[in-house]
């Protein structure tokens, strides 16, 4: 149950960031968002407030921001069209509906001879009993389209995402990837505030009892300078010294409160991946400064960031296999794994996630966030914006391809974690 638990807190958390960042940035250019979905398939949650619709959706394989006039939003009113219109107190259309019209007292019945719901925003047609009396009747910016007892509010075309300039349309993209970055920085520094910040030079932090540390008199605080006379500037240096020496007495030249004193250390022997090393039994220190965890946040993005990139040219050039990656399965084994390991160990593999799934869609793979930008930057050269339906048709494969890597992935999962 705790698994569960973390799991669909962590899969909830790195999809909110990633659409609240598309979100936001609609929000800021003018665009109406139809909808801020979690996940995908029906719907198993869903609540209205102001012009969005919030859903939370069966499969958890993403969520999406939908934007006004990405797709077919309302359905269009040719000519011909028999609607019923209601007004509001400035005498502008607020509703059109378009089926069950016997439901809705007050109203105009009108057959439609002209509309435009996107530039000028009017209707033109012929109410009952006036059928030859042409009448023209504007439209609210807010007018909501009604069909199955089904409201749909129109989008003017300055609230399309179309309409946008490029720019603005490129930052509403790239701001999903940039708050799962975002989201890392926020973990790794909230690591950085709960527990300390490690620092580089072979100062001691926690002391583990009965560890050979303890043992031969190290304590909490004690700056290694040196080992068996050879200098030591950094943690590091200190554990490599100390794995290479098993059962090895070591004499241990420590600074303690401005005084140095020499302190012979035997490191207990244990085995690792069928190798013998050497164990003392000490953290690293651990600094809670401001600016430390200030930075920390920053620091560890930047780090695992450079990790992940160069795992994917390993996987573009052949040393990284495609049997390595991990879908959703893998990802809630792992997560059961580290659930074991404590609320830290969650957070950084939170940071983790965000950091992959931020540089996951800045690929420039149609259907992703960066596929979408490069089509951006296509138009950019061109000075003008590729076809619609040419665009949605690749992204179209993108998507079918990116789900059939998705089954292959979750086999493989399947295969590893609960057959083999």
């Amino acid at each position: 149950m705790n698994t569960v638990i973390s799991f669909i807190i962590i899969f909830g958390a790195l999809v909110f960031f990633h659409e609240l960042g598309h979100f936001i940035f609609a929000k800021r250019s003018g665009i109406l968002v139809r909808e801020f979905a979690i996940g995908f398939g029906p719907k198993i949650f869903s609540y209205k407030k102001g012009e969005t619709t919030y859903t939370i959706r069966l499969l958890p394989i993403g969520g999406f921001v939908r934007m006004a006039g990405e797709d077919p939003d309302i359905p269009e009113i040719k000519p011909g069209h028999r609607i019923a219109i209601q007004f509001d107190q400035s005498e502008k259309i607020n509703k059109i509906i378009l089926t069950g019209k016997n439901r809705y007292p007050n109203v105009k019945m009108i057959e439609v001879e002209k509309a435009d719901l996107e530039h000028r925003l009017f209707i033109q047609g012929y109410e009952e009993g006036e059928e030859d009396h042409l009448q023209r009747f504007d439209v609210s910016r807010e007018a909501v389209v009604v069909e199955d007892q089904v409201e749909t509010q129109i989008a003017p075309w300055d609230r399309q995402f179309a309409s946008k300039k490029l720019s603005a349309r490129a930052m509403t993209i790239f701001a999903g990837p940039l708050f799962n970055f975002i989201l890392a920085i926020v973990a790794f520094t909230m690591i950085g505030v709960i527990q300390g910040v490690p620092i580089e030079e072979a100062k001691l932090g926690k002391v583990l009892s009965d560890g050979a540390a303890q043992e031969s008199g190290l304590k909490q605080g004690d700056l290694v300078l040196s080992i068996d006379g050879s200098e030591v500037k950094t943690f590091t240096d200190m554990t490599t010294i100390v794995r290479a020496h098993p059962e090895e007495e070591l004499v241990f030249t420590v600074d303690r409160d401005g005084k140095t004193l020499d302190i012979p250390v035997t490191p207990k022997r244990f085995v690792e991946e069928d190798k013998e090393i050497g164990l003392i039994g000490v953290q690293s220190y651990l600094d809670k400064s401001f600016s430390k965890v200030a930075l920390s946040g920053f620091v560890e993005t930047y780090h695992w960031t450079i990790k992940i990139f160069q795992l994917l040219g390993q996987l573009v050039v052949g040393q990284f296999s495609i049997d390595m990656l991990s879908g959703p399965v893998g990802i809630y084994k792992s997560t059961e794994e580290v659930a074991k390991a404590g609320i830290l160990y969650l957070m950084k593999w939170t940071g983790l996630l965000s950091i992959n799934l931020g540089i996951m869609n800045l690929l420039p793979i149609p259907a992703l966030d960066g596929g979408r930008l490069l089509f951006f930057g296509v138009e950019a050269v061109r000075g003008k914006p590729i076809d619609r339906h040419k665009e949605g048709m690749v992204h179209f494969i993108g998507f079918a391809l990116l789900m059939v890597l998705m089954i292959v992935v979750t086999w493989n999962d399947i295969q590893r974690f609960f057959i083999n």
